[in-house]
């Protein structure tokens, strides 16, 4: 399982009733990685109808060209979720809000289950001092589990709420305090070989933001993105969709017959600095193809995903926010 596969991973509450239909690939086009969120998707109350919806769900997962995860409430209801008999069929688990206070709670109960990815949620108070962030860093480098961690995701409407700050839907989250973040984790994370992913953008129709938005991530060294949106899923993709010419550079950067410093595309290319991105720009092209020019497809793919079924877009939307 690779981190690069994950796509746009969409968020949605474990409540709802066609988790099956979206979980084996036959709602949703292009859906790429999925999680069914017992956390801040759903209310305290309805915590025991997602467990019990979980239950009777999980044993009509077939195989499916997508990852699926659960995000757990807590340690004690990942627990709880490791008991169902089906549980098996899922490929991980998200876990929220981790501090170097309750990583290791989340560890001892997952050490049993080798067979399951983690996807890490640095989210809460402790990501802005940078004592304790070292500390997390250093806890996830040591730790036996370390393989197993797919992707740090990054939350960023957590840690803007710990802020009292809301972001406008036409500036994007690096417009915030929260950028600043960013650069922190990337520079404390990517060096030690984890991956990091991308906060969600909670606005559902402004698709030029979410363009920029995620062009910013790839230039910040983040790959996947938390969707919360149907319609967010194409916008999010195609941006991971290579340049022609940063297939072409990448390619001979990585040749051997290239000489160790060259000319391309009026851009300098040397192996010895560029090694590491022109792996990265190989693999996302054999994932999401390439293109010859970023803008038209960006409009292309926003038009198309304003056409999305009203049904879904609106089930999704509703739900995420009536019990969120």
């Amino acid at each position: 399982m690779s981190f690069l596969k994950l796509g746009a991973t969409l968020y949605m509450p474990a409540t709802r009733k066609d988790i099956t239909a979206i979980a084996n690939g036959r709602i949703i086009k292009n859906l790429r990685s999925v999680v069914f969120c017992t956390e801040d998707a759903i209310s305290e109350q309805n915590l025991p109808e997602a467990l019990s919806n979980l239950h009777c769900s999980l044993n009509q997962f077939h195989q499916a060209d997508l990852y699926r995860f659960i995000r757990p409430r807590n340690p004690q209801v990942l627990q709880r979720i490791l008991e169902i008999p089906s549980i098996g069929n899922i490929d991980g688990f998200v876990l929220p809000k981790v501090t170097v206070y309750n990583l290791d709670t989340y560890f001892r109960i997952l050490e049993r289950h080798e067979q399951y990815k983690i996807m890490i949620t640095l989210e809460t108070e402790d990501v802005f001092n940078p004592s304790e962030l070292f500390r997390m860093r250093d806890a996830l480098a040591r730790t036996q589990y370390k393989d197993r961690i797919m992707t740090i995701r990054i939350g960023g409407l957590d840690l803007l709420n710990v802020l009292g700050i809301r972001r406008a839907c036409n500036r994007t989250i690096y417009d915030t305090p929260i950028g600043y973040c960013i650069c922190q984790l990337v520079t404390a994370f990517k060096p030690l070989g984890f991956n990091l992913s991308a906060p969600a953008y909670e606005c559902f129709e402004n698709y030029e933001t979410l363009q920029q938005e995620v062009e910013i991530d790839l230039l910040n060294g983040l790959f996947g993105k938390t969707a919360i949106h149907p319609g967010q899923i194409d916008i999010i993709q195609s941006a991971y969709r290579v340049i022609d010419e940063d297939f072409e550079m990448a390619k001979a950067i990585l040749d051997p017959s290239f000489p160790a410093v060259f000319r391309m595309h009026s851009t300098m290319c040397e192996k010895a600095t560029h090694w590491n991105w022109a792996h990265g720009i190989i693999e996302r092209a054999k994932i999401y193809g390439t293109i010859k020019d970023r803008s038209d497809e960006q409009i292309r793919i926003a038009s198309k995903s304003q056409k999305y079924e009203p049904a879904i877009v609106n089930r999704t939307l509703f739900e995420s926010l009536h019990e969120g």
